[in-house]
């Protein structure tokens, strides 16, 4: 447990008027302020019923205390919790009451922050506390649970396991080369080293789907002016959100609408027809459209079956291809079959889609697209939340490995490879925070709310 600190407080649950509002304290002094400001000694994990007091003896309010001693706590410090009616004006008077006793208020995360310092949870699990506040969606909730149990901790120390493993085999040949150990010729070091490879790629795949269920797939619908981009947004919204006219090119702006898939949040972003234009303010829309295509995880290509189904033929799907980093973020879809006669169905070998946005007919084949895109399926097991940096620092821990194959197989470089196995394992162990700089951890739980 952190010794010689401040002891913080802040009110815990949101602001407003409610049934019951949360004042937290944590740190040296916590027991003490209780005994003052309940003019009791509260016993470890009992409910205790009684006013809360002033200095000057006036009853502020009436409530329910709870003392955690540590390092059995949260924060792994002294934990007191004043539970209090839930007028804003109440706990504010019990806060500055609580504050005149030399506490500091508690910054952004700080409460976190100390139960990670304390390692009472690793940074993983802090971050799994605000994505379970913030989640937008039923899986999403349960992905954060799963974070903040450890699955994703769990998994990460394992890869961490396994990779300082093949380092002290390595680096032990090295420094004993009297043993006369031909490592490098050894398979069972390119063996052990792809092992790790292959489930770091797996873990990577589980990270991002962890990603998308923390922050939402960000779903472009683009094409030409009239294919039906507008009726699409609607159709998927479950509301008439964008205005739709038999008129060509009446979407000249961004359009932003948030949905969910069977629990996966989406960020569907309609955008203006793309084709040659003279008007300036159309122009600027077909601009922007063009930067939400780059910046896109999926590009729902929109175009009317009844002018032919021939992606080959399609310019436009010629043109985003060569845009975006990878032609398969493009999911091509033949609108109007109720006017062109096409058969709704996938072609999942051709990437399309055929479907009717007016009369909804294929709808739900589109969604069913958008998940197989994502990697997602109905079990949540295995699964966790994840963030970009979670993402980051497992790319380059792979990049490092890679690198060390490539040193192995073509070079037998045995200082190079130790040394790139020990760049991969320390930017794993960014992630759970066993190795983090201090401006991370500043920047990571600066973003909490207070009060956690």
């Amino acid at each position: 447990m952190t010794k010689g600190i401040e002891t913080i407080c802040a009110v815990a649950t949101p602001s407003g008027k409610g049934g019951i509002s949360i004042i937290r304290i944590s740190g040296p002094e916590s027991h003490s302020v209780a005994n003052k400001i309940t003019g009791s000694d509260p016993i470890p994990r009992h409910a205790h019923y009684g006013p809360f007091i002033s200095k000057s003896g006036e009853v502020l309010d009436e409530g329910i205390t709870l003392f955690f001693p540590g390092p059995d706590s949260f924060t792994g410090e002294d934990v007191i919790e004043l539970h209090a009616h839930g007028g804003p004006f109440v706990v504010d008077l019990i806060l500055q009451e609580v504050l005149s006793m030399g506490l500091r208020h508690a910054r952004p995360g700080e409460f976190s922050e100390r139960a990670f310092l304390n390692d009472k949870i690793d940074l993983t699990q802090a971050e799994a506390i605000a994505d379970l506040i913030e989640s937008n969606s039923t899986e999403a909730a349960r992905f954060a649970m799963r974070s903040l149990q450890g699955e994703f901790s769990n998994q990460v120390n394992s890869h961490i396991a396994a990779i300082i493993e093949l380092r002290k085999y390595i680096e032990a040949a090295l420094d004993f080369p009297e043993e006369e150990v031909d490592f490098l010729s050894d398979d069972k070091v390119s063996t052990r080293l792809l092992r790790i490879i292959n489930d770091l790629v797996i873990l990577l795949d589980q990270a991002k789907q962890g990603s998308i269920m923390k922050e939402g797939l960000s779903v472009v619908i683009a094409g030409q002016p009239n294919a039906g981009k507008s009726s699409l947004l609607n159709k998927l919204s479950g509301q008439s959100r964008a205005i739709v006219t038999e008129i060509a090119g009446t979407t000249r702006d961004i359009l932003k609408e948030h949905i969910s898939i069977d629990g996966m949040p989406l960020n569907i972003i309609d955008t203006a027809g793309l084709h040659e234009s003279v008007d300036l303010v159309e122009q600027e829309g077909i601009r922007r459209a063009w930067k939400e295509i780059d910046d896109a995880d999926l590009v729902l290509l929109v175009c009317d079956s009844s002018n032919g189904t021939d992606i080959a033929k399609i310019s436009l799907w010629q043109t985003i291809s060569a845009k975006v980093d990878s032609p398969e973020k493009i999911l091509v879809v033949f609108n109007k079959s109720d006017l062109s006669g096409e058969e709704v169905r996938i072609e999942a070998e051709n990437s399309t889609v055929y479907l009717s946005a007016k009369t909804g007919d294929g709808v739900d084949l589109l969604k069913t697209a958008i998940k197989q895109f994502a990697g997602l399926s109905n079990s949540v097991e295995g699964r966790f939340i994840a963030r970009r940096r979670h993402l980051d620092a497992l790319n380059r821990s792979l990049a490092c490995l890679y690198q060390a194959q490539e040193q192995l197989n073509s070079h037998h470089a045995g200082e190079l490879v130790a040394e790139d196995l020990k760049a991969a394992h320390l930017s794993l162990e960014e992630i759970t925070g066993a190795f983090s700089a201090d401006d991370l951890l500043g920047e990571i739980f600066s973003s909490f709310c207070i009060g956690k």
